[in-house]
């Protein structure tokens, strides 16, 4: 609710939206569409790096169970402080340095998303220049139709007049192009697996093992960045038109099972189909001149462009923020404090699309990306809901709750709805008459089993949110630490 504090707001209550009507089937496809992207391309490779299916597999469960309890817990703490926004929510209950902290690595992370979408790009236009401009194996390839010039051609000519407007509400209708790619694809690979790919002979290859557990647990930094839809979770949740934890919890595990459903076919029969040989980019295993792939391929970079200028327009947001804030406490002239003019709106396209193209162009294996990528998303998959289940404990107590109409009492008639208010926290609103109410256990009736029951709920919810931050944190260091070696 407006102005309210992040411990004002109890779970009956709704964060401040306009006019939330998004239905539940709506919400898990928003979810879903989020998820689903570029980083379908990369779970063969993923199932390679683990060892095989069943290292793969028990990984991606144990990675689900973080992941929905991370959606759960926005849920919970966008309930509790009142935000609509994923920085809103982790600055009202963490601090405002925390909340700095999550604009960096909000700015940091659609950063290196865009990189990885310039890089799927760039890899489908050398197929297609191949197909388009075959030639012999050995022949030295046309400087016109070499990927730093197709991939910069295509940036100028299209990407970035896309990213320019200050409203990009006329592709709200291109964005479901990603999730029929990414459905199209999922099929494909699993066709391809039973008919073959053209020029594919299959060895009887030995069952595969991690070579250690590092190995291993380099597939998270994949899991996150393909299950990535924790940053849209806050917004979906305030648009909701039942906006109910119990409901949302339902909603996130439908959404993140359908998406595992299609990254686990990908994953499971493109590394079926090319083992070891599997490329970092499935699509890049494929033969240049197969037809069905050649639609993937353009679906796929179709997609992306259309979804490039959405990412780019959400860093920018973050950055004309930050531009207006520094503005205001510098005091300088009003043009300069007004971000969302012409000219800083431009500066700040061109320095972004310029920054990820150079990056694009310099890191050629889409793995090194997307390792990158999964370990910022660590940040917000799991430090940033542990430490928000953390804080929204100390601001909100946890109890057993009973119902009861406004008028009865388990130890008595009540004479009226304040009477009744007097029996739950401080912060609860006053319903009118006939309302059930969602109240702590009456202090007249199991004063020892409820409070033991509350302080063994609060510390089960205090545990998990220290074994979140703390499964982030590890995730984080060591896919820092592998792309920085990988790098050098």
């Amino acid at each position: 609710m407006e102005g309210q504090t992040p411990g004002s707001g109890g779970l009956s209550e709704k964060p401040a939206t306009a006019s939330p009507g998004l239905s539940s089937l709506g919400a898990v496809f928003i979810l879903l569409k989020s998820a689903l992207g570029a980083g379908l391309l990369n779970f063969p490779w993923a199932f390679h790096r683990a060892g095989g299916v069943a290292p793969a597999f028990l990984i991606e469960l144990v990675s689900l169970v973080f992941l929905i309890s991370g959606l759960v817990i926005l849920g919970y703490a966008a309930s509790v402080s009142g935000q609509a926004t994923y920085q809103g929510v982790v600055g009202g209950l963490c601090g405002p340095a925390i909340g700095r902290l999550c604009e960096a690595c909000f700015i940091v992370n659609l950063l290196m998303i865009s990189v990885a979408f310039l890089r799927v790009i760039g890899d489908q236009l050398e197929k297609l220049c191949d197909f388009l401009l075959p030639g012999a194996p050995t022949a030295p390839q046309p400087w016109y139709a070499d990927q730093h010039f197709t991939l910069t051609l295509l940036s100028v000519l299209v990407i970035l007049p896309l990213s320019a407007p200050k409203e990009i509400g006329f592709q709200k209708f291109t964005s479901i192009l990603g999730t029929l790619a990414a459905c199209y694809l999922a099929l494909v690979i699993v066709v391809q697996y039973y008919l073959g790919p053209q020029g594919l002979v299959r060895e009887p290859r030995p069952a595969l093992s991690p070579s250690s557990w590092t190995s291993a647990f380099s597939v998270f930094p994949t899991i996150c960045f393909g299950f990535q839809c924790h940053e849209a979770a806050v917004s979906v949740y305030c648009s909701m038109h039942r906006q109910s934890l119990s409901h949302w919890a339902l909603v996130s595990v439908l959404a993140l099972l359908a998406c595992c459903l299609v990254y686990s076919l990908t994953g499971l029969y493109g590394f079926l189909t090319f083992r070891a040989e599997v490329s970092a980019d499935i699509l890049m295993s494929y033969p240049g001149d197969d037809g069905v792939i050649i639609v993937a391929r353009v679906l796929f970079a179709v997609s992306i462009v259309t979804v490039y200028p959405i990412v780019l327009f959400l860093g920018r947001s973050v950055m004309q923020d930050f531009w207006r804030r520094s503005c205001c406490q510098a005091r300088g002239p009003r043009a300069l404090a007004d971000p969302s003019g012409l000219g800083v709106r431009l500066l700040l396209t061109i320095l972004w699309v310029a920054v990820t193209l150079a990056m694009a162009l310099f890191l050629p294996d889409l793995s090194e990306i997307i390792g990158i990528i999964g370990g910022i998303s660590s940040f917000f998959i799991f430090i940033f809901p542990g430490l928000c289940l953390l804080c929204a404990i100390g601001a909100e107590p946890v109890g057993p709750r009973v119902r009861f109409p406004v008028g009865v009492d388990s130890g008595g008639p009540v004479q009226s709805s304040t009477d009744a208010l007097q029996l739950q926290q401080p912060w609860a609103w006053v319903p009118p008459a006939g309302w059930y109410l969602c109240a702590p256990f009456p202090k007249r009736g199991f004063p020892k089993a409820r409070a033991r029951l509350g302080s063994l709920l609060g510390c089960c919810l205090e545990v998990w949110g220290v074994v979140s931050v703390l499964v982030g944190t590890f995730i984080f260091g060591q896919s820092t630490v592998a792309a920085v070696l990988e790098l050098v």
